[in-house]
């Protein structure tokens, strides 16, 4: 008989995000707080994907639109400012 293979379990598997934006009750975000979408942006000015923030969809879809509005308003970066 074969022996049953165990699969190890990761890190990842035991730590559970949660959404942090549920957990305070937001129920709206608004562009103009840029201190709090650049929680949500990289250093190169990318949109952190849910996986990473750990938001929940909901507030993913409503961040992400925060920050494009935050963006052509002019308020955000889109891209670092690269010196060459």
């Amino acid at each position: 008989m074969a022996k049953k293979v165990r699969r190890q379990r990761t890190r990842r598997e035991f730590f559970n995000k949660k959404c942090k934006l549920c957990k305070d009750h937001v129920e709206t975000i608004d562009y103009k707080d840029v201190d709090k979408l650049k929680r949500f942006v990289t250093r190169k000015g990318r949109i952190l994907p849910r996986r990473m923030s750990g938001n929940c969809v909901k507030h993913q879809h409503r961040v992400a639109a925060s920050i494009k509005r935050a963006r052509y308003m002019a308020l955000l970066p889109y891209v670092e400012d690269q010196n060459i």
